[in-house]
């Protein structure tokens, strides 16, 4: 096979995988990701390996200037410190995800929990 026909391979395959990816992103509302992928008869790590290669190419392709930042509104008073107790004394949850920490207590809003782990966990 020349470079030619191998690099249209590429592309043809890796429109499948965004097609795939933009049906997953589309999913029924309360499906998970582990769950689509067993329908559509693919394993999770395999639909997470197909979405890092289409990130990947797509970002190769675009100025680096255009690269979108995603910014995740944030309400001020969300980010002011509990005043009935020190952070270090709170209880509560420390979740460690890819290199971050986040502390979760009772008075934590549920929405902006959402929004920042969908934030850290999209993030290459």
């Amino acid at each position: 096979m020349n470079s030619e026909t191998t690099m249209a391979a590429t592309r043809y395959r890796l429109k499948e995988w965004m097609e795939q990816i933009r049906d997953c992103q589309n999913r029924p509302a309360g499906m998970s990701v582990a769950d689509w992928c067993t329908s559509h008869g693919i394993t999770k790590a395999n639909y997470y390996y197909r979405l890092r290669r289409v990130r990947s190419a797509y970002l190769k392709h675009i100025p680096e200037g255009m690269i979108p930042q995603q910014v995740v509104p944030v309400k001020a008073e969300l980010l002011e410190p509990e005043k009935t107790e020190p952070r270090a004394a709170a209880a509560g949850l420390e979740i460690l995800l890819k290199g971050c920490s986040i502390h979760v207590t009772e008075s934590t809003p549920a929405e902006l929990l959402a929004k920042v782990i969908g934030v850290i966990r999209d993030a290459e």
